[in-house]
């Protein structure tokens, strides 16, 4: 398959490659590929995802790309319509919001019930995480902080004692990482707003699940303000981010 010149950049076809070898994708790792590409902005929204390009890159049938390609769709990741290619999800601008609105809802209800029920040992996990995503934005490792950023949020939600709340914030996280890759300004720090994860954390350790949500609700305003909607589209090449042996 024709690729595009190498910009430096990384490309659609290698975000989401399997493990190079003998072993061949399935449906389950090749949904889970496609969907951390997308969670880290390295797969932007609007990609399209022909099935033939990605059978021959993943070494398996269309019939399998297509079961992935199906549950992606469920999980609102990407977009399928009759006749037409899948591509990555691209939310309009009032979509946007009322994706912002809908996190800022949700996650703050999560932090209060989450807040003071962390075990010792997944609060030193939490600010691992913390710890883990200043280093690799003070080291401009990119990816590395996107997918600590990300990983954050996705830890609370996945210890929130009620976990249909924590299911629809793991949504909702996803949700705006794709809007954030699609609307963000040049140069902006997806999801690092100085030192807010950390006094999240604490908040959390302490028990103050209303200033935790004030918190987050602050956060997640912010990050929405940062926005640019007027972002021209990014050009992307998939076979370097998905090709299996990249």
């Amino acid at each position: 398959m024709a690729t595009a010149p190498d910009s430096g950049k990384p490309t659609a076809a290698q975000a989401l490659a399997p493990d190079s070898g003998n072993r061949k994708a399935s449906d389950q790792s090749i949904y889970e590929s496609i969907y951390e590409a997308v969670l880290t902005q390295r797969l932007p929204p609007g990609s399209r995802l022909p099935e033939v390009a990605l059978s021959e890159l993943f070494g398996v049938s269309r019939s399998i790309i297509r079961k992935a390609l199906t549950r992606l769709a469920s999980d609102h990741v990407i977009e399928q319509r009759p006749n037409q290619m899948a591509m990555v999800a691209r939310p309009d601008v009032e979509e946007t919001r009322q994706i912002f609105a809908a996190r800022r809802l949700v996650e703050g209800e999560v932090l209060r019930l989450t807040a003071g029920t962390l075990s010792k040992a997944r609060l030193q996990e939490l600010k691992r995480l913390v710890k883990d995503e200043k280093s690799a934005h003070q080291s401009g490792r990119d990816q590395d902080r996107v997918h600590c950023s990300m990983e954050v949020h996705r830890f609370l939600a996945r210890h929130c004692p009620n976990q249909v709340l924590g299911r629809m914030m793991r949504d909702l996280v996803l949700r705006t990482s794709i809007v954030i890759a699609l609307y963000k300004s040049p140069g902006m720090s997806a999801c690092f707003l100085g030192d807010d994860h950390a006094r999240l954390a604490e908040l959390i350790a302490k028990g103050e699940g209303d200033q935790a949500a004030a918190l987050a609700h602050r956060h997640l305003r912010a990050l929405e303000d940062l926005l640019d909607l007027n972002e021209a589209d990014a050009a992307i090449d998939l076979a370097r981010i998905l090709r299996p042996d990249a």
